[in-house]
């Protein structure tokens, strides 16, 4: 999602108004390259059986013409075909309002650095794996895609509600570290989840965590974590579900309700959730006691 720290709402110095530059494809070097492939390959034999069907079925527009890291206007013609959505690089995380505005018209932005061979398990900052390996197999699918667009258009509304913080919380556990039922299984298809060789087998396999049922009042409520595995994972029955919610809620009284609740706090289950695995925390208690 957009960085809500940032110090100036003005591009830096070669940055397009809408902080959008030039993914200049030709600059990456032979070893970006092969870095891009080692990662696609490890995560593309790794995913069937574990990631969503939608996914999967998205994974067929990455592969393009050239080698190695994809190049953002051939990828955008293809989603553009698909279901209207094109791919804008940015020089990093951009504000609030340019991220929702991007979203809200069907332009996703992307990283265009890739991780240091060094790096290949874990980045703080989402590099072009994360952000094209991770979503954009979703950007294909056109229901998620509707999703997506929605959500980029209520984050313009939220910006003058004092709501970043719920609205941010929908965005980790559904964009970033979902879960979906499918044919009586559980599956990933969250970003963060697939683009990292780790997580995808932790979110499914580990004892760890807990994995509750979707509720969208529930979600906004709950803190997290960005430097380490969730321990919380939110378990939609349908990406039609996920959009009907997402365009049925009337958001502006959920947002006043939930400033007067408290914040569900990081692996806790509280009453009324469908848990549908209860965790046993003993990968946090493991990590506290290092």
């Amino acid at each position: 999602m957009a960085d809500e720290s940032h110090a100036s709402d003005t591009p830096p110095a070669g940055v397009a108004p809408d902080w959008t530059i030039d993914q200049d494809w030709h600059h990456y070097t032979a070893e970006e390259h092969a870095t891009w492939d080692r990662l696609f390959a490890r995560q593309s034999q790794l995913l069937p059986g574990r990631a969503s069907d939608a996914y999967l079925r998205g994974l067929d527009v990455l592969k393009l013409s050239k080698p190695g890291i994809p190049d953002f206007a051939e990828l955008s013609d293809r989603l553009m075909t698909l279901t209207g959505w094109q791919v804008v690089a940015v020089p990093g995380l951009v504000p609030d309002d340019v991220f929702f505005d991007h979203m809200a018209n069907r332009r996703f932005v992307a990283g265009n650095f890739i991780r240091r061979p060094d790096q290949l398990d874990y980045i703080q900052e989402p590099d072009v794996f994360h952000d094209v390996f991770g979503h954009v197999p979703m950007l294909a699918d056109p229901v998620f895609a509707d999703y997506l667009e929605a959500y980029g258009r209520g984050g313009q509304r939220a910006l003058g509600l004092d709501a970043l913080k719920y609205l941010g919380r929908l965005y980790w556990y559904t964009v970033e570290f979902g879960l979906i039922r499918e044919a009586g299984d559980l599956r990933i298809y969250g970003s963060g989840i697939v683009s990292s060789f780790a997580e995808s087998r932790f979110a499914l396999d580990d004892p760890s965590p807990n994995r509750i049922g979707f509720d969208i009042a529930r979600v906004m409520r709950t803190e997290y974590r960005i430097d380490d595995f969730q321990q919380n994972y939110f378990v939609i029955p349908s990406f039609d579900e996920l959009l009907r919610i997402t365009v049925e809620t009337d958001f502006a009284p959920l947002y006043e309700r939930l400033k007067a609740q408290d914040d569900i706090p990081v692996a806790a289950i509280v009453p009324g959730d469908e848990v549908l695995t209860r965790g046993t925390q003993a990968y946090a208690r493991r990590k506290a006691g290092e």
